[in-house]
């Protein structure tokens, strides 16, 4: 039966969220596009929301290049470099500790405010809160498996996540027998990040896709309409 969950969970559930991920994701923009949007309430409270976000953003990011690079990265690259499984364990706590806190601080703040500000709560879909509770919660399992990983700085069970992330991308149907045995709370880490793919379709996750490039080429003057004069050209602000 472990097997069969096991299975089920980190060998079948992987290309079930990663395929919700990447059709609900092109499926929204094309037939939603006005709702691809962070839904930003900062004209409500500024000040709370920009040191949050501020500490949330760039521990998200350090956290996400850092787990993409990690994962994916083939293993006898890091030993081309002469980088020792021990060197990369002690290079994910440290910096993956530090980016940990520094996000969980910048999302209890966005919580904080998200929950306990009556303007900015009313204003708040169910999925606006939800997504912040599950990234509150993977957060903390992060911090979790750092302490589990303290206890065994020989590098070889992160071999084991890598080796079970490039399985799943390579269609090895056994990726999953590579983190059966591990921690319950590596499991739970693991499940729940599938689980952020799987819902970030549906939430205001997905602006992470949207950056201002067409701001580059954009002309310098456009079309503004008034009401009395109709249209007429006026500088691009």
């Amino acid at each position: 039966m472990a097997d069969v969950i096991n299975a089920a969970l980190f060998g079948v559930y992987p290309y079930i969220a990663l395929s919700v991920f990447v059709i609900g994701s092109i499926l929204r923009y094309d037939r939603e596009p006005y709702t691809w949007r962070s839904g930003s309430s900062q004209l409500l409270r500024r000040k709370q929301l920009l040191v949050g976000s501020v500490l949330f953003h760039v521990g998200i990011l350090v956290i996400f290049f850092g787990h993409l690079v990690g994962l994916l990265t083939p293993i006898w690259i890091f030993d081309a470099m002469g980088i020792s499984h021990a060197a990369k364990q002690m290079m994910a706590i440290v910096v993956g500790g530090v980016a940990g806190v520094v996000c969980l601080i910048g999302a209890t703040l966005l919580l904080h405010r998200r929950l306990f500000d009556a303007r900015i709560r009313k204003t708040s879909s169910f999925s606006d809160i939800a997504i912040l509770v599950i990234l509150y919660i993977q957060l903390l399992l992060g911090m979790g498996t750092i302490l589990v990983s303290v206890g065994h700085l020989d590098g070889y069970e992160m071999v084991k996540f890598m080796n079970w992330a490039q399985g799943i991308f390579i269609f090895n149907l056994d990726a999953w027998t590579y983190v059966a045995d591990t921690h319950w709370v590596f499991k739970a880490h693991l499940f729940l990040g599938l689980t952020i793919f799987l819902v970030f379709p549906f939430t205001r996750l997905v602006h992470m896709f949207s950056a201002p490039i067409r701001y580059v080429w954009r002309p310098g003057y456009q079309v503004v309409r008034s009401k009395r004069s109709g249209a007429k050209a006026g500088p691009a602000e």
